[in-house]
């Protein structure tokens, strides 16, 4: 009978655990949106009610609103890392794959409002933020441009930092100015990678 009872709560342990996990990525997705729509300053209140749960919820989760603000900027982080092999998988061509990849970044830099004045803060958890980044996306934006170079359709001259490093100028500002289109100059940028011979 306990050998039952001990194989039932393993069984449970797991759903628990994928359950939390579920219930954690809701709360990092909607704090993006939330986020996308007010900045990193806006209420927690604002969080819980767009992912349906409790203030309580949400401090359980993530204790200060620096947790929950490097929490969210590792969640996105990840969901464009991970959609890079996914494009290079589905595209139909590595270059387009690159131009779809070098899109979800622009979006990533672009909505991150306020994100950059809250990583010059003394809170020590958003030193490592940097490089997460950095260790992250560099690798992804290498394996796109390796596949797009062996494929002949781009030079191999360029560097997955310099790419990326180049985007990021582009976006600077690019929230606060309806006149600029940050997606149209990186669209050409990508565009003008492509050999034409």
């Amino acid at each position: 009978m306990s050998g039952e009872a001990g194989s039932a709560r393993g069984a449970a342990a797991p759903r628990k655990r994928a359950d939390a996990r579920r219930n954690e990525k809701s709360l990092l997705d909607a704090a993006a949106a939330v986020f996308v729509a007010s900045g990193v300053e806006a209420p927690v209140r604002d969080v819980a009610a767009r992912a349906g749960v409790g203030m309580g919820t949400i401090y359980r989760h993530f204790p200060t609103r620096a947790d929950l603000i490097i929490a969210v900027y590792r969640h996105q982080v990840d969901a464009c890392a991970e959609a890079g092999p996914a494009l290079l998988a589905a595209s139909a061509s590595p270059h387009a794959a690159l131009g779809e990849w070098i899109n979800l970044f622009v979006d990533f830099l672009v909505t991150k409002h306020g994100l950059a004045a809250v990583l010059q803060s003394e809170d020590p958890g958003f030193e490592a933020l940097h490089a997460y980044f950095l260790g992250r996306l560099v690798p992804v934006c290498t394996e796109l441009l390796d596949a797009a170079s062996s494929a002949g359709e781009i030079g191999s001259d360029l560097g997955a930092y310099e790419l990326m490093r180049g985007v990021g100028n582009l976006c600077i500002g690019a929230e606060n100015d309806e006149r600029y289109d940050a997606r149209r100059l990186v669209g050409l940028l990508v565009a003008g990678l492509r050999r034409t011979a």
